[in-house]
C-alpha cells in the first residue's frame, strides 16, 4: 500500500487548493497536456478517448433526429463575417486574423472559425430557393479558435473541439422546437450519461449568444460550488436569413426569409465531468463514457494459473465491455491506485483463493464497495452493479447542489451566499440590476430556469416588482 498512498499524495487536495487538484487530475491521469501554443491543449489518448465516446453518443442522438454531418472551411473571409452585426461584434475580440498566404499579404484578411454561423448562411444562400428545399438539419464536429486571455484545459482554452449544429427551416414555429429540443438532448446526455444534474433554462439578454434572439443552456454545478454552462441552444429568428439574403418561394408563391437555429457542446463538458465526480484519488468516470469499465487486476499473478484465469475472464467480458488487463510487474496496491487516478468504474481482483472459490472480487470506485461475485454469475450481476455506481455519482452531485443552492430576497442575504454556490431570486429584467449584481459581487446570471419558483414579490436588486427567478452564481 506504500506505492498506492505515495501516488495518492500526489495530488493536491481539493478541498485545499480546488484549481491545483484540477490541474493535477488533467496531468496526472493523462488527459491532456500543455503545448508550445498559449491557450492551446495536447489532448492525449485516454483524454480524447472520453471525447470519442461522448462523440458516439451525441451523433447517435442527433442522426436519430434527422441530422446530417457536414464539414465546413476553417477560415472566414472578414466580408462574410461583417454581415451580421451583432455576431460579429461579439466575437470581435476573441478573432484570430490570417493576413498572409506563405509570403503575400491577402487582399482580404481570413478569420479562423470561432463558429461557423456565417458559413452555413452563405451555403444556405447557396443551396436554398423553395419551401421544399427546408428543413435543412445539419452538425459540424471541429475545432475552433478563440482567442482567450485566461486559459485552463478543458474549461477555456484558445482552441477547442465541439460539435455545432446549424438547421434552417421554413417557420419560426419549427426552428423554436428545434431549440428546445436539442436543449433536451443536451439535458439528457448530461444526466444520463454523465452523471451530471443540470439546470435548463433562458439566457438573460445581456448574456445570450451574439446575434441569437434566444439562448438556452444547460448549468452544471460543479464540486466547489461554481457553474459551468455545458451546453447552449440558440433561436436566431430570420434574422441572419436577412441579413444574408437567404430566401425561399413559400407554399402561397412569395418570398419568404427562413429561421435559423445553432447549438453546440464542446470538450470543456470533460473539465465538468472532472469537477463535478473527482475526489482526491483522481477522476471518477461515468460508465458510458469512461475508455476503461472495467479493469482486471491479478492479485499475485506470480503464482500458477492466476494469468491464464484472469487474461480468460478479461476475454469473456470483452464481449459487452470496454474491458483492460494489467499483467504488469507492477504492485497490485500501485495498480489500485493507478485505475482510480484514471476513475475506472469497476476494477475485478482475481487471486488463487478466488479461483479456488470460483469466485472474483468487484470493487466500485466511488466508495470503493465489494462485492463478492461468483464467476459463472458475473455477466449477469455487472450490469446492476455499473447502474448502482452511476446512480450513486449522480447522487452525490445532486446532493452537492442541493447544498449549495440558497435564496435571497435582498442584497444582504445575496452577499451572504454570493461565494457558496447558486442563488435563486428575484429579477425585474432590467440590466442594470443584473450589472449591478456582478458588479457588486462577481456573480452572473446563469439562466432563467424553465420551472420558475416565486421567492418573493420584488427583485431582488432595486425591490420594484419581479418579473421572473433568475439562478445567480460564479462560473467556469
Amino acid at each position: 500500500m506504500a506505492d498506492q498512498k505515495k501516488m495518492v499524495e500526489a495530488i493536491t487536495s481539493r478541498d485545499v487548493d480546488f484549481a491545483k487538484w484540477y490541474t493535477d487530475i488533467v496531468r496526472k491521469a493523462e488527459l491532456a497536456d500543455y503545448s508550445s501554443v498559449r491557450g492551446c491543449m495536447v489532448l492525449r489518448p485516454y483524454g480524447y478517448a472520453i471525447w470519442e465516446n461522448i462523440q458516439k453518443i451525441l451523433d447517435a442522438k442527433f442522426k436519430a433526429t434527422g441530422h446530417e454531418n457536414v464539414a465546413m472551411p476553417m477560415f472566414i473571409p472578414e466580408s462574410l463575417l461583417q454581415k451580421e452585426k451583432d455576431h460579429v461584434e461579439g466575437f470581435a475580440p476573441e478573432v484570430a486574423w490570417v493576413t498572409h498566404g506563405g509570403s503575400e499579404k491577402l487582399n482580404e484578411r481570413l478569420c479562423v472559425r470561432p463558429t461557423s454561423e456565417t458559413l452555413f448562411c452563405e451555403h444556405y444562400r447557396n443551396i436554398i430557393s423553395s419551401y421544399r428545399d427546408l428543413p435543412k438539419l445539419y452538425n459540424q464536429w471541429c475545432s475552433v479558435v478563440r482567442w482567450e486571455k485566461t486559459t485552463r484545459p478543458f474549461l477555456r482554452t484558445t482552441e477547442f473541439w465541439w460539435q455545432e449544429g446549424h438547421t434552417i427551416h421554413e417557420t419560426a414555429e419549427e426552428a423554436v422546437e428545434e431549440t428546445l429540443r436539442m436543449l433536451e438532448i443536451y439535458a439528457e446526455v448530461l444526466e444520463k450519461h454523465l452523471a451530471i444534474p443540470i439546470l435548463k433554462g433562458r439566457k438573460t439578454e445581456k448574456e445570450k449568444f451574439a446575434g441569437a434572439r434566444d439562448t438556452y443552456s444547460v448549468e452544471a454545478m460543479m464540486h466547489d460550488g461554481k457553474a459551468l454552462q455545458s451546453a447552449t441552444s440558440h433561436y436566431f429568428g430570420d434574422d441572419f436569413a436577412r441579413a444574408f439574403g437567404i430566401t425561399f418561394q413559400g407554399r402561397d408563391n412569395t418570398q419568404q426569409y427562413p429561421f435559423q437555429t445553432s447549438w453546440g457542446m464542446s470538450t470543456r463538458v470533460i473539465g465538468a465531468i472532472i469537477m463535478t465526480h473527482g475526489d482526491d484519488n483522481g477522476l471518477k468516470l461515468p460508465p458510458d463514457v469512461a475508455p476503461i469499465q472495467i479493469v482486471v487486476v491479478p492479485v499475485a499473478q506470480h503464482k500458477e494459473g492466476v494469468l491464464e484465469a484472469a487474461r480468460e475472464l478479461t476475454a469473456r467480458l470483452k464481449q459487452n465491455w470496454r474491458v483492460k488487463l494489467d499483467e504488469s510487474d507492477n504492485s497490485a496496491g500501485w495498480k489500485f491506485a493507478e485505475y482510480e487516478m484514471k476513475g475506472v468504474p469497476l476494477r475485478i481482483e482475481l487471486g488463487p483463493k478466488d479461483i479456488q472459490e470460483g469466485q472474483c472480487v468487484v470493487v466500485r470506485r466511488d466508495n470503493r464497495q465489494k462485492y463478492f461475485v461468483k464467476l459463472e454469475q458475473l455477466e449477469a450481476q455487472l450490469p446492476g452493479i455499473m447502474e448502482e455506481y452511476r446512480q450513486a455519482i449522480y447522487q452525490s452531485a445532486y446532493e452537492n447542489r442541493a447544498a449549495k443552492t440558497f435564496t435571497a430576497t435582498n442584497l444582504e442575504e445575496m452577499a451572504a451566499h454570493a461565494d457558496d454556490g447558486y442563488i435563486k431570486a428575484m429579477w425585474c429584467g432590467k440590466l442594470e440590476c443584473e450589472l449591478a449584481i456582478k458588479e457588486k459581487f462577481g456573480i452572473t446570471s446563469r439562466c432563467i430556469p424553465f420551472e420558475q419558483e416565486k421567492i418573493s414579490d420584488t427583485c431582488v436588486c432595486c425591490q420594484q416588482p419581479a418579473k421572473e427567478m433568475v439562478v445567480w452564481g460564479k462560473a467556469y
